[in-house]
């Protein structure tokens, strides 16, 4: 739980991929795929889950009075050291886990097709800095980097989404870069500027939506290592704080229960395996189906 997926990993060549000829197409496509549909279900209930745990009638916070207590039929997935029900500390920790990492995958995906884009379009010395600089954040190991902008600005929601956001943008940038320069060599470019259409213009009608493909798998395949490193962030104390019901903290909070009392440490474990698995799944099918 401790090892941070570093951003770059995300910044694979092969996900370069040109548009779909159809939208329709590709979207008939996925739901033919076990994988996606089985995938899309799993996010789409924890995020169902995020937003309505209220509505459950489920208390994380509240004391049962009876600590480290198996399942049964009045815990369905046991209590844990202080008492708390499992199942309302999980349903409850859907929502902060589907905060930093989603936000921060905003931020990245905005960040690094702007200036993915810029650097693609303008090349030269725009280029040249612009890589250089992405080589730097690349370099930056994920948890000191973590760890200096958390000391500097706090552990607030938006500071750490922030943070994340800056730890993929270069991966994400230097992709868009690369589907930009491959957009650049072909005709409607040069028909476009024999036309004397501005720059501004040029970028945002020509060729945004002729790497859309590309910037949405990487916002994919970013979003499930954006999601581990939020709940890492959590088990490091390093983002949500007790008595969040957060699946991080709670796995750190438990883990010396692991022999004794494992599905205090299962349950949040197993809750975010599903999660970012079943996005990674979807990435997977999504840049499959648009690379054809």
């Amino acid at each position: 739980m401790t090892t941070l997926a570093h951003p770059s990993a995300v910044a694979d060549p092969r996900a370069v991929v040109a548009p779909p000829s159809s939208w329709r197409r590709v979207l008939v496509a996925l739901l033919r795929r076990p994988t996606f549909t089985a995938s899309v279900v799993i996010v789409l209930f924890w995020i169902v889950v995020a937003i309505g745990w209220r509505l459950f009638g489920v208390d994380p916070f509240a004391d049962t009075g009876v600590r480290i207590a198996p399942p049964s039929a009045e815990h369905l997935l046991g209590t844990d050291r202080i008492g708390r029900d499992v199942l309302a500390r999980l349903l409850a920790g859907a929502e902060p886990a589907l905060q930093i990492g989603p936000a921060g995958t905003l931020v990245a995906t905005a960040l690094g097709s702007v200036l993915g884009l810029v650097a693609g379009f303008f090349r030269g010395w725009v280029d040249t800095i612009l890589m250089r600089v992405f080589d730097v954040f690349l370099a930056l190991p994920t948890l000191i980097f973590l760890l200096v902008i958390v000391g500097a600005f706090g552990t607030s929601t938006l500071v750490l989404a922030v943070a994340v956001g800056l730890l993929f943008a270069p991966g994400i940038a230097r992709i868009i870069r690369s589907a930009t320069l491959v957009e650049m060599g072909k005709q409607y470019v040069a028909s476009a500027r024999m036309q004397g259409e501005s720059r501004l213009r040029i970028i945002v009608l020509e060729l945004v939506p002729n790497i859309l493909p590309t910037i949405i798998v990487q916002a994919t395949l970013s979003l499930g290592s954006a999601i581990f490193i939020a709940s890492s962030l959590s088990f490091l104390g390093l983002a949500a704080a007790a008595p969040s019901p957060d699946w991080g903290l709670a796995i750190n909070e438990n883990r010396v229960y692991l022999q004794g009392a494992p599905w205090t440490v299962l349950a949040p474990a197993i809750a975010i395996m599903s999660l970012v698995v079943a996005v990674n799944l979807i990435a997977d099918n999504v840049k499959e189906v648009t690379r054809r």
